[in-house]
């Protein structure tokens, strides 16, 4: 089986006239088709918000095109605060989700109005004392144990160092309570990537059967659930991909079932689908420039793991297609390789392809989302450029590579690398 790139063999070679290998390509409009099936997914509920799950893919341009469509930032740092708040976000459009989070990170996002939601009881305290408590605020929930779907698709939240246990929330709610919080907003994360239509329901009648206890005991009308991310993507060819609108539809029967009977028919719902919304859109494009014949047979990438780190870090599968070869016979096996002294830095292991030859253009598909995001500077590897295919056909750089100036920066404090002999 096989996927179909968004990009042609003819536009990589026009594009590399201007912008060389490897370089991290997006598709605008697969990425405007798929935020209006979101928006129509949900829009059955009138408060409905996609949170973009900035630390997926931090690039402006590519946020910007999603806020066409009502999307905000969901931030975990204060670099990502900061992003959002310089392309116009403000107040209800960011929601700041963070961990062990610094007291200046709590500080700044109070200052630009951003939704806190906080992931630990102790911090009630530490926020009160650090920046004060804001009159809407979220929790963070973790009902711990093992959460199972039908299809075998589990997690453990218990595990997680993620949010409050059950009766910390509902003391914690009380609690804001009485320091004068007075719209309350819940979120939980139970399990990741997942490729099932059913995730987003179940997760939904956990928070909206707990936002109704928490009326109950609590007095605290909840006014948001957040729903978080966790909706994944088909990377392998024989996956079948989730059906947002099924997903939309699972959680409006929830809804009805669990929230209108209880009179909360007006609580509005977030998503912060950082995966679902650009992962897909996305893809690495390399070229082959070696080969190695010893006990296996391996492709040398100018792309390395430094430009896509989950195959070396996860053992996570991307689909590779060799461009200008799609309908040729996959009879050959390779280790598809960067040039990282580590001996995980392999996009593929064992991969069936057709034959490859040196100057092949190589697609690594849907690294859309954590992709160029959790690249590194290992072994002095700089990263790539960003670039966006335009609805047009055109090509616009979202993001220049990273040069060696960028890389010795960090020492322009002192003298000691005065004389460097630059290769830019």
């Amino acid at each position: 089986m096989k996927k179909e790139p968004f990009v042609t063999l003819e536009q990589l070679k026009e594009i590399e006239k201007t912008y060389p290998t490897p370089y991290h390509l997006y598709d605008e409009k697969g990425i405007r088709e798929n935020a209006k099936r979101v928006k129509e997914a949900f829009s059955w509920n009138k408060g409905f918000r996609e949170y973009f799950a900035v630390k997926a893919t931090p690039n402006p341009f590519l946020i910007n095109i999603l806020r066409e469509y009502g999307c905000g930032c969901d931030c975990s740092s204060m670099t990502e605060l900061m992003m959002a708040d310089a392309i116009g976000c403000s107040g209800e459009e960011i929601m700041f989700s963070s961990n062990a989070t610094p007291a200046e990170e709590y500080q700044f996002a109070r200052k630009i109005g951003a939704t806190i939601n906080l992931d630990d009881f102790t911090h009630i305290e530490y926020l009160e004392k650090c920046a004060g408590i804001p009159e809407t605020i979220s929790c963070r929930y973790n009902p711990g144990g093992v959460f199972k779907m039908s299809n075998g698709i589990m997690d453990n939240p218990g595990d997680s160092k993620y949010g409050f246990t059950h009766e910390q929330i509902v003391e914690g709610f009380r609690i804001l309570k009485e320091r004068g919080a007075k719209t309350f907003g819940l979120h939980a994360f139970l399990a990741s990537n997942t490729v099932t239509n059913e995730y987003y329901p179940l997760l939904a009648k956990v928070l909206f059967e707990l936002a109704v206890e928490l009326k109950e005991k609590t007095g605290v009308s909840v006014k948001f659930i957040n729903l978080s991310g966790g909706v994944g993507i088909d990377y392998r060819p024989e996956q079948e991909s989730n059906d947002i609108l099924a997903i939309g539809e699972g959680v409006r029967k929830v809804y009805e079932e669990v929230l209108v009977p209880a009179g909360m028919g007006d609580v509005a719902l977030y998503t912060e689908m950082g995966r679902f919304m650009m992962g897909p859109y996305g893809c690495l494009v390399t070229k082959a420039i070696h080969q190695k014949h010893i006990y296996k047979e391996y492709i040398g990438c100018d792309a390395c793991a430094a430009n896509l780190m989950r195959p070396a870090i996860y053992g996570a599968y991307h689909h590779i297609t060799v461009m200008g070869k799609d309908n040729s016979v996959c009879d050959h096996k390779y280790d598809v390789t960067g040039s990282l002294c580590e001996n995980s830095d392999k996009f593929a292991i064992d991969r069936m392809l057709p034959k490859v030859d040196v100057g092949d253009f190589l697609v690594i598909h849907d690294t859309g989302a954590h992709g160029y995001s959790m690249g590194y500077n290992y072994n002095g590897k700089l990263r790539s450029a960003e670039l966006l295919l335009k609805e047009d056909g055109s090509v616009q750089m979202i993001r220049r590579g990273e040069t060696t100036h960028d890389y010795f920066a960090t020492f322009d404090f002192c003298d000691i690398l005065k004389d460097i002999k630059w290769q830019d």
